[in-house]
């Protein structure tokens, strides 16, 4: 039995040290690669509602240190084909990014409002919730130990593998997964990334974000 993950979004994960890298960017470069959108999930298409209490857990890193926090699993749901898991789709909300290092009024309202854009000079910086608020996962398949499907962020998509173990009841699902990592450069998420930016030096941030996802679907 296995457990699913997300990815995730977010994503957000992905942030970590944006304070060291405010005057690095004034502008994202714009991607070639074909994009696509993903429709939120029709939660009453899924025999498994997912539990609001489901998140997918980020971390972001840097020369420096790193940063981590969660991003909420709200809306969505799995189906289950002979005691197996059959399809899915998972909805975050962007606006429920949190960060979990950093005390409040020490730092925390404020990496958070960047990593939302809420701050008008810095909207698309990471996530512009404004324009972007939900991120989407959508399971494609999954053989008993690791999930493929397709992840949206800011309307991008691409396909995302991870291993993943899920328990199947007659009355939940639970989803727990190891970590693992996706590039937020492929969702438009530049902001300090040196991959993307020649000038940063010493003071970039990662690409690469890690994520667990732990979620649980109920009838």
């Amino acid at each position: 039995m296995k457990k699913v993950i997300m990815g995730v979004a977010v994503m957000a994960l992905l942030l970590s040290g944006c304070n060291n890298a405010n005057n690095q960017q004034g502008a994202e470069t714009t991607q070639t690669e074909t994009t696509a959108t993903t429709p939120e999930a029709e939660v009453q298409g899924f025999a498994y509602k997912v539990d609001p209490a489901s998140v997918v857990e980020w971390v972001g890193s840097k020369p420096t240190g790193k940063h981590n926090g969660t991003v909420n699993v709200t809306e969505g749901g799995l189906n289950v084909a002979e005691g197996k898991l059959a399809g899915g789709e998972f909805v975050l909300d962007m606006n429920s990014i949190a960060v979990l290092d950093l005390e409040a009024g020490k730092g925390k309202e404020d990496l958070e409002a960047h990593l939302k854009g809420t701050d008008p000079e810095k909207v698309d910086h990471f996530f512009n919730v404004k324009e972007f608020p939900t991120a989407t996962f959508v399971l494609k398949s999954f053989d008993g130990k690791t999930v493929v499907g397709d992840l949206t962020v800011k309307g991008k998509t691409k396909e995302v593998s991870f291993p993943a173990t899920v328990v199947v009841t007659d009355t939940e699902v639970t989803i727990n997964s190891e970590p693992f990592k996706i590039n937020r450069v492929d969702f438009g998420v530049n902001f300090g990334s040196k991959s993307v930016f020649d000038n940063l030096k010493d003071k970039f941030i990662d690409d690469e974000v890690t994520l667990v996802v732990k979620a649980k679907a109920t009838k």
